[in-house]
């Protein structure tokens, strides 16, 4: 009987021949200004016009500045944004502009709008699309050749992948969070663990997570290899999605909730590959080297290359410890941090900020520790500061930004400088992801925001044992 991600592929089908790529209908084209300048440049040369406007949705992130977000130096940024305000006019396209109090990162307003629905095929020229799969649609990103063919065709060839089952459960311990989950999975299947395969997540522990949980887990199946992630609808999704701005109203909405009710996947369906874990005995996760796999507890030390049974790793270790300035046998916390980032398309969301604020609250960031909170969007921006978080974030010594990808990735002014060694909330820790010679450690939220008031690397729950999370602003 047929998986959830075999129940959307096959509805979506509009063409196939045995040996060949599947021609899929895509019912949702999430644009940003980076990968589509030339889809545009080329639908205008060929004549063509966007064969769907109404299901294709623009926004500028990727290099916005986050302190002044209407002055843009750099004149190749200035110019890509530019280039997306007079195409979204041109092809009739919506636009979530840098005015828009709709504007944000694309994987964090596609959910808020309720653009993003459980059953549809979702794509963006964006690694990070696989987001989207946590309200149970097959999600993926795409490259700019394949970005203008969807703006032409409102189709896509492609291969299908295989399917991979990941069952979690058991119950997560205080302080330890989606983002350790995804990060575990990770360190244990390798970044090349999902290659080729659309990864369902399921299990009593997915369905413990909020939907902004499952949105953290579901954008790092990227760095498990996967094409993409996904969590089969439930009730927690249904409730979530109910009165959104792009989401069915009314009669409209109870008949797509009957319909999404049929999506999970059936309980004899097989998979290519199942794994499982037990996240009842899982810590707080912090990347040491440059690469998600790369991956200990917060009680554990940066090991050895030598005890590392695969060459291939072993070497691997060595490089990431040399770029990173580490050394075998170091305790994850006796290392100093000089930056933090809190945000991204992975953590930028509303509870993200409020775990984060909980921490900070009545204490100051280290003196030696510059530290930043970036929400993922104007809206999740506009809700945290009518919690006051972020009165809680600028007494503590953060600073408070407007929206936008930020220290995520190198593209706009947010950077780190050579040799500074950040504690981040995003996804990537590649040499350089967050500037030339910039070293990025990956952690959930409370472990960010406990880190830029220790000034280095602390475990998260010794915090709640002895008192000092301010737990009441999770509960707002």
């Amino acid at each position: 009987m047929p998986t959830l991600f075999e129940k959307i592929w096959n509805a979506h089908v509009v063409h196939e021949e045995p040996g060949r790529p599947a021609l899929l209908y895509i019912d949702r084209h999430l644009v940003h200004e980076v990968t589509s300048p030339q889809a545009f440049d080329g639908l205008r040369e060929a004549g063509r016009r966007v064969r769907r406007p109404d299901l294709t949705f623009a926004t500028m992130d990727h290099n916005v500045p986050t302190d002044n977000r209407l002055v843009i130096e750099d004149p190749i940024s200035r110019k890509q944004i530019e280039t997306l305000r007079r195409n979204a006019e041109e092809f009739g396209i919506t636009l979530f502009d840098l005015t828009s109090e709709d504007n944000g990162i694309v994987h964090v307003i596609g959910p808020e709008l309720g653009i993003t629905l459980p059953g549809l095929t979702i794509v963006c020229g964006d690694s990070h699309t696989s987001t989207h799969g946590a309200f149970g649609a097959l999600a993926f990103g795409i490259g700019t050749s394949e970005v203008e063919h969807v703006l032409a065709t409102q189709t896509l060839p492609q291969m299908k992948p295989r399917t991979m089952a990941v069952r979690l459960d058991g119950k997560l311990s205080v302080g330890v969070t989606a983002k350790d989950i995804i990060l575990s999975i990770i360190g244990r299947i390798g970044t090349g663990g999902g290659t080729g395969c659309v990864i369902e997540y399921m299990g009593e522990a997915i369905r413990a997570l909020s939907m902004e949980e499952r949105l953290t887990i579901c954008n790092m199946s990227i760095e498990a290899g996967a094409r993409a992630g996904m969590i089969a609808p439930d009730e927690t999704t249904f409730a979530y999605l109910e009165g959104r701005r792009f989401a069915p109203q009314g009669k409209q909405f109870e008949r797509a909730v009957a319909y999404w009710q049929t999506l999970p996947s059936d309980p004899d369906a097989r998979f290519d590959r199942e794994v499982q874990f037990d996240v009842s005995t899982l810590e707080p996760q912090v990347t040491w080297g440059t690469s998600p796999e790369q991956v200990v507890a917060v009680t554990g030390c940066v090991p050895d290359p030598a005890s590392f049974t695969d060459e291939t790793k072993a070497k691997a270790a060595e490089r990431a410890l040399q770029y990173m300035g580490l050394k075998p046998g170091t305790s994850i916390q006796e290392i100093k941090i000089d930056r933090v980032f809190i945000g991204s398309c992975t953590n930028g969301r509303l509870s993200d900020l409020r775990a984060a604020a909980a921490v900070v609250k009545g204490k100051k960031v280290a003196p030696h520790v510059r530290a930043m909170v970036v929400p993922g969007s104007q809206r999740v921006k506009k809700m945290a500061e009518e919690e006051g978080l972020h009165e809680i974030f600028i007494e503590a010594g953060f600073e408070w930004r407007d929206s936008g990808c930020s220290m995520c990735l190198g593209m706009n002014p947010d950077i780190l400088q050579p040799g500074e060694r950040s504690a981040s909330t995003s996804n990537r820790n590649f040499e350089g992801r967050q500037g030339r010679g910039g070293r990025t450690h990956l952690v959930s939220p409370q472990m960010a925001a406990a880190a830029a008031i220790a000034g280095h690397f602390v475990d998260i729950r010794e915090w709640y044992r002895q008192g000092k999370i301010a737990e009441e602003v999770l509960r707002q």
